[in-house]
């Protein structure tokens, strides 16, 4: 992975690389962040660097972004089914930091992301997006993703049914 300019308004720059089991901890923080906002998973319990250390463990494949040294965005891709015929299907998520939200972070994240899980084998991404998260739509799109269709009443957070759109990309094409 590369280093990346951020957006003129970041005036820094963003440096990809492969997450590592240090970061477990600065993970954590920003998903924490994530579930808190209530725009991006179904989660309501913070997690824990264990939880996250659990992905290393597993070998999941996963993109930080650093800027100006501190870690600001990750993306990180979970096995879609345990059936063999769905080997190359990878489930992603990107979280981004509140302070490094709109500078391109999440965007360098994902890129690194398919890097990731292209030498991973995987030959399709793909995310379950709340319709809300207008940010993550815009983003997905942006980088060819294309909307499959819509879950309705998907699941529930803090008692009300959430729908969620499938957004998929073929990765190995």
């Amino acid at each position: 992975m590369e280093e990346g300019a951020a957006t003129p308004a970041a005036q820094s720059r963003l440096a990809v690389r492969r997450g590592e089991r240090g970061d477990a901890g600065r993970i954590c923080e920003i998903y924490n962040e994530g579930i808190d906002d209530r725009l991006a998973t179904f989660e309501t319990e913070h997690r824990s660097a264990k939880d996250i250390e659990a992905w290393f463990d597993a070998g999941l494949p996963l993109a930080t972004v650093e800027r100006d040294g501190r870690l600001v965005a990750y993306a990180v891709a979970h096995p879609y089914r345990a059936r063999p015929c769905y080997a190359g299907v990878r489930e992603f998520s990107v979280y981004v930091a509140r302070e490094a939200r709109g500078t391109g972070a999440g965007k360098a994240a994902l890129e690194g992301l398919i890097e990731l899980a292209k030498a991973d084998g995987a030959w399709k991404l793909l995310s379950r997006i709340f319709p809300e998260n207008a940010a993550s739509l815009a983003l997905c799109r942006k980088l060819g993703f294309r909307v499959v269709g819509t879950y309705e009443r998907h699941g529930k957070l803090d008692g009300k049914w959430r729908d969620c759109v499938i957004v998929e990309k073929l990765i190995d094409a």
